[in-house]
């Protein structure tokens, strides 16, 4: 058997958030809480490892509400702020914890890290400051959890999503490889991103395109994150197909728990 995961949406929205600092154009917003999104994020937990995937300028406040005392490993998909502003955040978990913090993402991620963050890696760095390592992109088994990347596009961009055991976490894409599909296939829950219903984006899928991709996948359990201000979510919610789900802050799913053979 695959180990079970427990999954915590720490935030599904854009970069910027919703409402987006000013509040601006959140006046005509509703009253579900469900559409108020602090960036997109996850934690996983499984009987033997605790791991998040993506550290976004909210990371404090989220781990907060959700209740996070402890980081095995950090996954991070690309080097745009909304998916690393609040690595700062790791510092007290280095102290309680009194050990390095593992972070596996793109190398062109690390070289953008050490740039924007160069008081964590100079010579002679600032006591207290935040303390990770980084290790390379390839499969490997951690504790209970098997961790495969999953290279996808954004834009132009290459980035990584990920595979967990029987979940797979996909965000920030608008296009996956058929090698990286081959990789996906049987998995029990996947994660994508679905912008908004319209119209089409240069680096990311609208909800249709999600949902045409959550079908070729065919996972028992699809979740929409990174969604603009433009997606209701009770709205949006009806016009879904079986299986598919939009996915909100601090909301828990659980995932796998298969065995091997599937």
């Amino acid at each position: 058997m695959t180990a079970p995961l427990t999954i915590t949406f720490l935030g599904t929205g854009t970069s910027m958030g919703i409402p987006v600092a000013g509040g601006f154009g959140s006046e005509n917003s509703g009253r579900d809480p469900r559409d108020e999104r602090y960036r997109t994020s996850v934690w996983v937990r499984s009987p033997q490892a605790s791991i998040v995937i993506d550290i976004g300028p909210e990371f404090r406040l989220q781990t907060l509400r959700s209740g996070i005392r402890h980081i095995d490993q950090v996954l991070i998909t690309h080097e745009h702020t909304d998916h690393i502003g609040g690595l700062d955040d790791l510092r007290p978990f280095n102290y309680v914890q009194d050990a390095v913090i593992p972070v596996t993402t793109h190398p062109r991620t690390v070289e953008s890290i050490r740039k924007r963050f160069s008081y964590m890696f100079e010579p002679g760095k600032t006591p207290g400051s935040v303390d990770v390592e980084f290790l390379p992109v390839e499969k490997r088994r951690f504790r209970d959890i098997e961790i495969t990347p999953l290279p996808v596009n954004h834009g132009s961009l290459d980035i990584l999503g990920f595979r967990l055991n029987d979940f797979v976490y996909i965000t920030d894409a608008n296009h996956i490889p058929d090698s990286t599909m081959e990789l996906i296939r049987g998995a029990d829950m996947v994660v994508l991103n679905g912008l908004r219903w319209e119209p089409a984006h240069p680096t990311h899928f609208t909800i249709p395109e999600a949902v045409d991709v959550a079908k070729a996948i065919g996972a028992r359990q699809t979740y929409f994150v990174h969604m603009s201000f433009q997606v209701r979510h009770a709205e949006v919610s009806r016009c879904l197909p079986e299986g598919i789900f939009l996915a909100y802050d601090q909301q828990v799913v659980s995932a796998g728990g298969r065995a091997e053979s599937l």
